[in-house]
C-alpha cells in the first residue's frame, strides 16, 4: 500500500508539473506577443517619421511643386506654401547667358504663367512671389515682369 501511495503521490506531483509548465509557456506567449504588438507600434511610428520625411523631400522637389501649382483643385494655402518651398530651395535662377535667359528660366515663366492664370491665386500671392523671385534674381527684372503681364493678360475675367 505504501508503494501505491507513493506511485500516486508522483503522479500527482508531475501533473501538477506540467501544468505549471503549462502556465509557465503561456505567459511567455503572452509576452511575446505584448512584445509584438509594442515592436508592431514602433515599426508602425517609424514607418510614419519615413513616410513624413519622403513627403518634405517630394515637396521640396521642384517638379512636384510645379504640380502642385498646376492642380487646379489646389487652393491658395497649398498654392502658397508651394510657392514659398520655391523660393526658399529653388529661388536663384542661373546667371543670363549674355543678353539670353538661362534655359533653367523658362521653368520660372511656367510658374509665374500659371500662378497668374489659377483660379485659387490672389494678387497678394502673385506680387509676394514676384517680389522675392526679383529680389533674387535680379537681372531678370524684365523678363519676370514680361511673364507676369502675359499671365494677367491671359487671365479670364
Amino acid at each position: 500500500m505504501e508503494t501505491e501511495l507513493i506511485i500516486k503521490s508522483i503522479m500527482g506531483l508531475v501533473a501538477i508539473l506540467a501544468v505549471l509548465l503549462l502556465f509557465l509557456f503561456m505567459e511567455t506567449d503572452k509576452e511575446k506577443k505584448i512584445s509584438k504588438k509594442t515592436t508592431d507600434i514602433e515599426v508602425k511610428s517609424i514607418k510614419e517619421e519615413i513616410t513624413q520625411e519622403l513627403y518634405t523631400i517630394k515637396l521640396e522637389n521642384l517638379e512636384s511643386l510645379v504640380r502642385v501649382i498646376k492642380d487646379k483643385k489646389s487652393d491658395s494655402l497649398k498654392l502658397s506654401e508651394a510657392l514659398d518651398l520655391i523660393i526658399k530651395y529653388h529661388g536663384r535662377v542661373h546667371k543670363k547667358l549674355g543678353l539670353r535667359a538661362h534655359p533653367d528660366f523658362n521653368i520660372y515663366v511656367n510658374i509665374l504663367f500659371t500662378i497668374c492664370r489659377h483660379p485659387n491665386a490672389n494678387k497678394d500671392l502673385i506680387i509676394k512671389f514676384e517680389k522675392e523671385l526679383l529680389e533674387l534674381n535680379g537681372e531678370y527684372k524684365q523678363e519676370i515682369n514680361d511673364a507676369i503681364t502675359k499671365g494677367l493678360n491671359s487671365r479670364r475675367v
